[in-house]
């Protein structure tokens, strides 16, 4: 059992595009003479967040592949999207992809919900063969190399790495010293339950952050993915009572009808998702937006953001 391991308006995109430029040129990060700690320089009138993101034109969109989007239906009606990332986890994403086509989680459950932390589902047996294709041991994709990733920095310091941002239209850690790049544990984004290392954990089991980001689990776990929708499927369930959050009986247990990927539905019964791209200019406004929140409720824009507190906008398309 795997109990460790622990996400348009001309005038409006041109104002907050702007503010984007500045915010995250190293020239206007203000830092403080007297004690030489950093200190945040808000951006008056920014563009809402809100906004931004309704007006974005829609080359600002990226799909998301059919072959990266895995469909949880729940027994109570409730369905789940989750949006793999093989750029950063290929491995355990091929895994997760087999077990999808194989079925492995058609009759799993939903079996832990820790308060402020995760929700893990899987078939929790170690002694259940695994489907042809998946790699039983597959190595430790907790980070990735630097090259060959386009990254928008986010502009502020990070508690957790050298250097936070986006990459792909996924938040990022990464260490421009080392040459090396990782997702990040916010809130949505999905990762591999594993048992001790060095076990890496098969994709069998996996879980969501429903809490406060533990970003001190960056590089200690495969991060395959991220919530698109369905979140509060997850996250409006009761805790467990048991230690880290287990339900203590079966009965408790949310059953998963069925784990698909969108590529195996029919097309016209297919969800189609789109990310607002990472390195487009409506992204950067919105990120001095989230930085910089204004309008008639906030008096003091906070003049910095968290990576996690700046999640990548997505939206599910309409069928044509």
């Amino acid at each position: 059992m795997s109990t460790h391991f622990i996400p348009a308006v001309a005038t409006l995109l041109a104002a907050g595009l702007v503010a984007s430029c500045n915010q995250t040129d190293a020239a206007s990060v203000a830092t403080d003479t007297r004690s030489g700690a950093w200190r945040p320089a808000p951006v008056e009138d920014a563009a809402e967040p809100s906004e931004i993101v309704a007006n974005a034109p829609a080359e600002a969109w990226r799909p998301v592949a059919p072959d990266n989007l895995l469909i949880l239906d729940l027994a109570d009606g409730g369905r789940v999207a989750i949006e793999l990332a093989p750029e950063f986890a290929p491995v355990h994403v091929a895994n997760i992809r087999a077990l999808a086509r194989a079925g492995w989680w058609n009759g799993a459950a939903i079996y832990r919900v820790q308060d402020n932390y995760v929700v893990q589902w899987g078939v929790n047996a170690s002694d259940r063969p695994l489907p042809q294709g998946v790699v039983k041991a597959p190595p430790a994709e907790y980070d990735r190399a630097l090259t060959g990733l386009t990254v928008r920095p986010l502009g502020f310091p990070d508690s957790y790495a050298p250097m936070a941002g986006h990459a792909s239209g996924w938040p990022i850690g990464y260490d421009p010293d080392s040459g090396r790049a990782w997702l990040t544990h916010c809130y949505g984004m999905v990762g591999v339950g594993r048992d001790l290392s060095p076990d890496t954990g098969t994709g069998g089991e996996l879980y969501t952050i429903i809490g406060h980001a533990p970003r001190h689990l960056d590089r200690n776990i495969a991060t395959v993915g991220r919530v698109l929708s369905g979140i509060e499927h997850m996250t409006a369930r009761p805790r467990g009572t048991e230690a880290l959050g287990f339900y203590k009986d079966e009965a408790q247990h949310v059953p998963i009808v069925r784990a698909r990927l969108a590529a195996d539905i029919p097309a016209a019964e297919r969800p189609s998702y789109e990310i607002l791209r990472s390195g487009h200019e409506a992204f950067g406004a919105f990120v001095t937006g989230r930085a910089n929140r204004g309008g008639d409720f906030f008096d003091v824009p906070a003049g910095g953001v968290d990576l996690c507190n700046a999640p990548v906008p997505s939206r599910l398309k309409e069928q044509d």
